[in-house]
């Protein structure tokens, strides 16, 4: 952080992008009210290129390259992010100054007209462009029409509104965040159906050395969502997984177990590989890289390397 008292946080420009910036920072104003908060909106190259899948623009770090180059120029001090768009290792000097506590982890099934996955009619159509989502749809739907659906919440909510999609696969937080919690007719939950690593989770991110913005961070770090995600990201860091494979991972804490939940998958075939351990507190900090090497013993690579 500069010698400045106004801090500037760099985000995307969605409404979901805003609500979880501004979120951070009325949680940061409460912790230092003679802090003066500036956000900084930005596009990123995720936001602009909407007529493809993100499968199919590959490379990392989609949703937050352009955050960072701003931080790197002095136009912001650090950039808030939902997790689950974070690569699993950060570029140059950069860290995570903070993991707030997660919200709801799960993906949400939304329809006009059909109560949840079972009561579509045969070769519905269901809009998702996640192919984590596609391949486990596959396994428990394969009659389902899978189609693209790309653009904010809002944006997704009209197409179905439109009649594009007889159903719509987005995520429980950024729907409950933007204040369509009706909108939700099921929660798709394991064990049949796992979220994206990280999801529901929001993360702050510093310059690695910016000691003082770190600081005015640490009270907002949630410390049991902060070990399960970084469970599920050495999972995810272990497969070398991105969002053009189909990898889900979600770890539970109960009674100081830990609890890691994931899966590989081909979304041509709808074929899943999939693996549960637990840990105590002596080897929680294995369990991530434990679970992957067990789904590589099982063949993950062959489906990786498709």
């Amino acid at each position: 952080m500069t010698s400045s008292t106004t801090l500037r946080i760099a985000t995307r420009k969605s409404a979901l992008a805003l609500w979880q910036t501004e979120h951070v920072a009325a949680r940061l104003r409460v912790l230092h009210p003679d802090l003066s908060i500036e956000l900084v909106p930005l596009s990123t190259r995720g936001d602009e290129i909407l007529d493809r899948s993100l499968s199919a623009l590959g490379g990392k770090g989609l949703f937050l390259k352009e955050l960072e180059v701003a931080m790197e120029e002095g136009h912001a001090d650090c950039a808030v992010h939902s997790l689950k768009d974070v690569p699993m290792e950060l570029d140059g000097p950069f860290a995570l100054a903070a993991v707030l506590e997660r919200a709801d982890p799960f993906d949400a099934f939304v329809s006009n007209h059909h109560a949840d996955l079972a009561s579509l009619p045969h070769g519905a159509r269901v809009g998702t462009s996640s192919l984590r989502r596609q391949v486990q749809l596959r396994a428990i739907r394969p009659d389902l029409e899978l189609r693209d659906l790309r653009g904010n919440v809002n944006t997704r909510l009209a197409k179905l509104d439109a009649g594009d999609y007889d159903a719509i696969i987005l995520a429980c937080a950024g729907l409950q965040r933007l204040g369509f919690d009706g909108r939700i007719r099921a929660r798709l939950t394991p064990p049949d159906f796992l979220p994206a690593v990280a999801q529901g989770a929001i993360a702050v991110e510093c310059r690695a050395g910016d000691d003082a913005t770190h600081a005015l961070f640490a009270p907002l770090n949630h410390a049991p969502t902060r070990r399960c995600v970084d469970v599920e990201r050495a999972m995810n860091l272990r497969l070398a997984g991105s969002c053009q494979v189909p990898i889900a991972g979600y770890c539970t804490e109960a009674d100081g177990s830990w609890t890691l939940r994931a899966l590989v998958g081909d979304e041509r075939s709808g074929e899943i590989l999939r693996v549960e351990d637990s840990a105590d507190t002596s080897t929680l900090h294995d369990l991530g890289t434990l679970v992957a090497e067990r789904l590589l013993e099982q063949g993950a690579e062959r489906l990786l390397k498709r």
